[in-house]
Order: structure tokens, then C-alpha cells, then sequence
């Protein structure tokens, strides 16, 4: 089925794909509204040299730009791992509707600093989790060796 929560997810997990090829922390992101994606992106901190360079980050300036506006009120992020502190900052002054994320980020998680997310946001996480947490610790023992 197109238009689901899955499909926007595995888009998602084809974005952390890219960033694991590109040597960056496996996580991507795509940004729908009206179930129409806006912004896909995916980790780029090495690449741009850049802490912020997030996956959400980037895609919630793609956004902003497609909408032509900084606010995404009528838009999902879906991302492979649960926003950081920053991201869910920068979610939170975006205003977006909804946010859908995969596996729970248990030491750098936005949630374990409380709820950053704006207060009508909703938020879903836990969505293809097992393959999310997979490609990182892939990403993580192939940085060890």
C-alpha cells in the first residue's frame, strides 16, 4: 500500500542506507504533508563537518523551503531513530503535526530529557524498529573493527 506510515518509513530506511555507504550514522528521514513527501534527507555530519547536520535538521529546511514557510503544521517526520535533544528543539519551533520514529535512542533520546516536542505535536515511535536498530549496530561494529 502507498501512503501508509510503512511505506514513508522504509523511505526513511532507504536514506539511513545512504548515509551507512556514506560513512555517517545511519539515520535518514522524510517529511510528508498531505501524504506528499517534501524532504528526504539523511545524517551528513561528516560530510559537511557540521554537528547539526542532523537528518532531521536537514530535512525540516527542505521542508520549509518546498512549503515556503518555517512552519510544517500539516506535516509527518518520519526518521529511523528518535530525535535527539536538537532535533526535537528545532521540531518543536517548526510546529510539526506528527512525528514517527523507529527505534528508541536510549542515550541520546529527546525523551529522556522529558517532552520537547511542541504541544500539539503527536508522536509514534517503536515503527520498524528492529530494522532501524539493526542498520546501526551494523553501522557501529563495522567502526569498531
Amino acid at each position: 500500500m502507498i501512503n501508509t506510515d510503512e511505506f514513508f518509513m522504509k523511505m526513511a530506511l532507504q536514506e539511513a542506507k545512504i548515509a551507512y555507504n556514506e560513512g555517517e550514522i545511519s539515520v535518514g528521514a522524510v517529511i510528508t504533508c498531505h501524504d506528499q513527501v517534501i524532504a528526504k534527507a539523511h545524517n551528513q555530519t561528516e560530510k559537511l563537518n557540521d554537528v547539526t547536520a542532523h537528518a532531521e535538521m536537514i530535512a525540516f529546511t527542505a521542508a520549509a523551503e518546498a512549503l515556503g514557510g518555517k512552519y510544517l503544521t500539516d506535516c509527518t517526520l518520519y526518521v529511523t531513530l528518535e530525535p535527539c535533544v536538537m532535533c526535537a528543539g528545532a521540531s518543536f519551533w517548526t510546529q510539526i503535526s506528527r512525528v514517527v520514529y523507529g527505534a528508541s535512542d536510549e542515550k541520546r533520546g529527546y525523551s529522556q530529557k522529558g517532552n520537547l516536542l511542541h504541544p500539539k505535536t503527536k508522536i509514534e515511535g517503536g515503527l520498524m524498529a528492529e530494522i532501524s536498530e539493526e542498520m546501526l549496530k551494523a553501522f557501529f561494529a563495522a567502526r569498531r573493527k
